[in-house]
């Protein structure tokens, strides 16, 4: 143990996007941090940041991969060692690979999403609990998204892994409660992160979420920061997006017959061109 702290955060996915602009609000609010994420390099540098504006805080970094079970319980092993207590945990290590599910690698793809964003985060929250339950105390901040809402196309896998986040948190609400700990589920839509860029780039639709309705991580980190002091069920961010989630809901058969339409025929013409193409000529020929 380094020294006593007024309020402590573990962050995984620290490094960069969502969890590095959780680090800098929860910075500004009095956390001392311990900021965890698979590239060093970059989490020695936020931690260099962060120390020049707040030399009075105290803030950690240490490497692991949510994928493997024995790195997140050592991380968690260190944080206890360094600290004396968890107030916040945030998840917010997470990958995204968008693509029609028959072109995604099964193994980057596939098992490396789920790992990462589903079971990579049950297990950190797993490892933390106990420390929470000894101290009747903790707020849990799970960063979900949208898709964990409305599932698009080429989104398969991460709407999985998030739609599964969801009833993660649902159920672990209901569990821990009597040890007063709290669980928020945090869902953004869109953010100006690096997650899915190549995908989105390679869209021969042309469609983009409109620029004016993209957040800034900036604002998911305040998000996760107002949720470390005033933790809720569910916060959607931006907050007018609520509306739209209902109606997605509400008319699945409309929003089916959209994205058709207007998506995936187009991204798919080629490929559908090459499979009529191959059923004439693979068809028998007719008197």
């Amino acid at each position: 143990m380094e020294r006593p702290s007024r309020k402590v955060a573990l962050i995984s996915g620290s490094s960069a996007g969502l969890g590095e602009a959780a680090a800098r609000a929860l910075a500004r609010r009095g956390f001392d941090l311990f900021l965890g994420g698979r590239d060093l390099d970059r989490l020695a540098g936020l931690q260099a940041d962060l120390q020049r504006a707040h030399p009075d805080r105290l803030f950690s970094t240490y490497s692991f991969d949510v994928r493997r079970p024995a790195e997140v319980d050592a991380a968690v092993a260190e944080c206890r060692r360094r600290f004396p207590r968890l107030d916040l945990l945030v998840t917010s290590a997470g990958v995204g690979v968008m693509d029609f599910l028959d072109r995604l690698d099964p193994a980057l793809g596939v098992v490396s999403q789920i790992e990462t964003n589903l079971t990579g985060t049950i297990l950190l929250v797993r490892a933390v609990l106990p420390w929470m339950m000894t101290q009747r105390s903790g707020t849990i901040v799970l960063i979900g998204s949208l898709a964990g809402r409305v599932a698009t196309p080429t989104y398969s896998i991460y709407a999985a892994t998030k739609f599964g986040l969801a009833g993660f948190a649902d159920a672990l609400r209901r569990e821990v409660g009597i040890w007063g700990i709290r669980v928020s589920l945090l869902l953004p839509g869109a953010v100006d992160t690096a997650l899915g860029a190549e995908s989105v780039a390679r869209r021969r639709s042309g469609f983009r979420t409109p620029r004016r309705w993209v957040l800034r991580a900036e604002q998911v980190g305040e998000a996760v920061a107002e949720l470390a002091e005033r933790p809720r069920r569910v916060r959607v961010v931006p907050g007018w997006m609520r509306p739209l989630l209902w109606l997605a809901g509400a008319l699945p058969g409309v929003v089916d017959r959209i994205t058709e339409r207007a998506f995936v025929r187009v991204e798919r013409a080629d490929d559908l061109a090459r499979a009529d193409s191959a059923a004439g000529r693979d068809s028998p020929k007719r008197p």
